[in-house]
């Protein structure tokens, strides 16, 4: 059973991430007690969710809004009243019928600051999602925020866009617009799934009187120190790959309709706080220097070699890539800082990371992190390769990142470190 079908993590459809089972294996393994469980990169919470559902107390950091919003509500679900979940799905579909019998215009508006290339719903489907958020405007505490959860969830199937796997024209990709889709339903499905789950966690969840796990809004970069030094158990987290997928930028209709972002301003405060920025962030800057405490000679050789990749590209030959790609290597060094500082010693991190290939040029990300980990104090166990193959030809097969990537593979990694 992947996350799309596993109750409370099928809420959100999430492009990233390792499935439940991962967490729950590895709970098993290093927690046989209760213990305190970190996630320093959150996303929408499967280690969290994982975590408070087998009795740990759980800390995740998370500076993306939505995904912040999904984690909280989604921990809160032990919580959530089921009759006034069900009178709401009721009053939700009535209201669906009376606003389509009359023709009611809606009073909602679409988000001032949120702009697409071409429309990102039909004038049908626009009318219909205006007058859900009206009824959702109306709800209170909870309620409203699974209303609001669900809305997000099922905000692109109903839109002329799509991922593939960033958010992009579902024409662009042989796809037809949407020009009217059964809003009401779908939303109110959503719901009553997400009540059915609600149920079934407080069941589940021991002791219902513990505090929900926390999770904090901010970069965990920024925020690390805040954690008792020696806390933590287990950590467990997957930092972004060194694949420029713009984790920010593909959320960006849910962080405008749902109120977290109002202007690109607002986008561009989350970019800079990115784990490794990103190649558009990096390349026009002047040669990005390697942190000092990196003094691996493979790691200085591999970012040499794809600088000097494809100098007659500019900013698109090795040269803005090499800057990418130092970026993310100094945020590992900070990673494993803060990292060092939360575990116990004899504290266990498992960190999740995909390879990469930047013009022609492998990374084996992997590797780095472990030497990085290694330089600081860490006992590197074992790098795993529980999947030797993954989706992501696109960075192969790109003339951009890779030039000539002929018999390379993609592949995922858990990097398993001892404090």
């Amino acid at each position: 059973m992947s996350n799309r079908d596993a109750r409370i993590h099928r809420w959100v459809p999430w492009i990233a991430g390792y499935s439940k089972h991962f967490v729950e294996d590895a709970l098993s393994r290093f927690m046989p007690q209760p213990g305190v469980v970190l996630d320093p990169f959150s996303g929408v919470g499967t280690t969290l969710v994982e975590a408070d559902l087998a009795g740990h107390e759980a800390i995740g950091f998370e500076i993306n809004p939505y995904a912040a919003f999904a984690c909280r509500t989604k921990l809160a679900a032990h919580r959530m009243p089921p009759m006034a979940l069900r009178r709401a799905i009721g009053a939700f579909r009535r209201f669906g019928e009376a606003a389509m019998r009359d023709g009611r215009a809606p009073c909602a508006a679409p988000p001032a600051g949120f702009r697409t290339r071409a429309p990102f719903y039909g004038a049908k489907v626009q009318g219909k999602v205006l007058l859900a958020l009206d009824f959702i405007g109306e709800q209170n505490g909870l309620v409203a925020d699974v209303f609001r959860l669900a809305f997000a969830a099922t905000m692109v199937d109903c839109s002329n866009y799509s991922y593939e796997p960033s958010l992009g024209r579902k024409a662009a990709v042989g796809r037809p617009e949407v020009e009217d889709f059964p809003v009401f339903d779908a939303l109110a499905s959503k719901v009553e799934d997400m009540a059915a789950d609600a149920a079934w966690h407080r069941g589940k969840r021991p002791a219902p009187e513990r505090a929900d796990a926390r999770v904090v809004e901010q970069s965990f970069f920024l925020g690390y120190q805040a954690v008792p030094e020696g806390s933590v158990d287990v950590l467990v987290t997957s930092p972004p790959y060194l694949n420029n997928y713009h984790y920010n930028r593909n959320t960006r209709p849910h962080l405008y309709w749902l109120g977290f972002c109002r202007s690109p301003a607002d986008l561009k405060r989350l970019e800079q706080l990115n784990f490794g920025t990103y190649w558009q962030t990096a390349r026009d800057q002047r040669e990005m220097a390697l942190d000092p405490s990196i003094m691996d000679a493979e790691i200085r050789s591999t970012l040499a070699a794809v600088r000097e990749r494809n100098p007659e590209k500019g900013i698109y030959g090795g040269r803005g890539w090499a800057n990418y790609a130092t970026r993310y290597f100094n945020d590992c060094a900070r990673f494993v800082a803060g990292a060092k500082h939360c575990l116990r010693p004899g504290g266990t991190a498992l960190v999740v990371l995909g390879n990469s290939i930047l013009q022609g040029v492998p990374v084996p990300t992997d590797r780095f992190l472990a030497k990085i980990a290694a330089a600081q104090g860490f006992d590197v166990v074992a790098i795993h390769t529980p999947r030797d193959a993954r989706v992501g030809n696109s960075i192969v097969n790109s003339a951009v990142r890779s030039g000539c990537a002929r018999g390379q593979r993609l592949y995922e990694s858990v990097v398993e470190l001892r404090r």
